[in-house]
């Protein structure tokens, strides 16, 4: 199921955001990103429809995924 963003509290999308960043180590090149600046450039993806969050009710994990894969969430 997608989950539009705009639909999130504030706070929540944040916590949201922040917790997918850091839920697996990332390599951002030789100059490491702030998690500040990692959330604002995964919340301007989102914004501009480049990534989206999905649910899994089956079993209850919340991601977020390229556009490009979204097949399949719609309906979900």
């Amino acid at each position: 199921m997608i989950i539009p963003y705009q639909q999130i509290p504030q706070g929540t999308l944040n916590a949201l955001l922040e917790e997918f960043i850091t839920r697996e180590g990332t390599d951002y090149g030789e100059v490491e990103a702030t998690l500040e600046d990692k959330v604002a450039e995964l919340t301007r993806q989102l914004k501009s429809g480049e990534v989206a969050i999905v649910f899994d009710p089956a079993l209850e994990t919340t991601s977020i995924v390229p556009a490009r894969d979204l097949k399949g969430w719609e309906d979900a």
